[in-house]
């Protein structure tokens, strides 16, 4: 397994690794990694073709957020400083895994790392959550803390998600997500967001990021 960190001290690269991990994973290597983006907000590619784009990406910004695209497909999402984006790469070659089996081997290894430092979280997600979908993971009778997204290539698959840590990057994301999405007509909550913290785990971006990490390295 590659495990590939950023140089940043925080990381604050809001680049995504992606090429990387799945350049390593089409040679046969899986690959991981865990970073913090900074005050960026990443947009699907289902956004970037909403007419309401662009006045989406102009609010975001006039609020502190970089409108970025990312690789992966799902609804905007803001990354005030300390909330993880993370990437696991994998080779295709194995035409037994399918896609789903992924998805489900991706939730079980957040849920595992989360869980293991005390927070109690469980699979699924509020009505009207941030980035919308099935692959989510949320505090146990509470907001949405993660959530999952896949992309798939013939030599490579990539599964990305990002993980709220803090308390107060839960409500700087529903602060800057309510006019984002009213601006791409799509339905959200703002209590809907949760953190690793209200689920009682720890408020400390690196201890999370790095149980993340070793969750994927050891189930490779």
């Amino acid at each position: 397994m590659d495990v590939f960190r950023s140089r940043a001290d925080p990381p604050v690269a809001a680049r995504s690794p992606a090429d990387d991990l799945l350049a390593s994973a089409a040679s046969g290597t899986p690959a991981v990694s865990v970073w913090r983006p900074s005050g960026v907000m990443a947009f699907g590619r289902r956004d970037a073709r909403d007419d309401g784009f662009g006045r989406a990406a102009g609010i975001a910004e006039s609020r502190g957020f970089e409108p970025i695209e990312r690789e992966v497909g799902g609804r905007a999402v803001a990354y005030p400083g300390e909330t993880l984006a993370f990437s696991h790469a994998v080779p295709t070659a194995d035409a037994s895994a399918s896609i789903t089996d992924r998805y489900e081997r991706a939730t079980e290894a957040v849920i595992g790392a989360l869980s293991g430092l005390g927070a109690d979280v469980v699979a699924g997600e509020p009505d009207a959550s941030f980035c919308p979908g099935e692959h989510s993971i949320r505090v146990a009778e509470g907001g949405k803390l993660a959530g999952l997204a896949q992309r798939v290539r013939a030599d490579a698959a990539l599964v990305s998600g990002c993980v709220v840590v803090t308390s107060t990057d839960a409500d700087a994301i529903a602060a800057v997500t309510e006019p984002v999405y009213d601006a791409l007509s799509v339905r959200f909550d703002p209590a809907s967001v949760g953190s690793v913290a209200a689920a009682g785990g720890p408020a400390d971006p690196e201890v999370v990021g790095r149980a993340v990490e070793d969750a994927f390295v050891d189930g490779r």
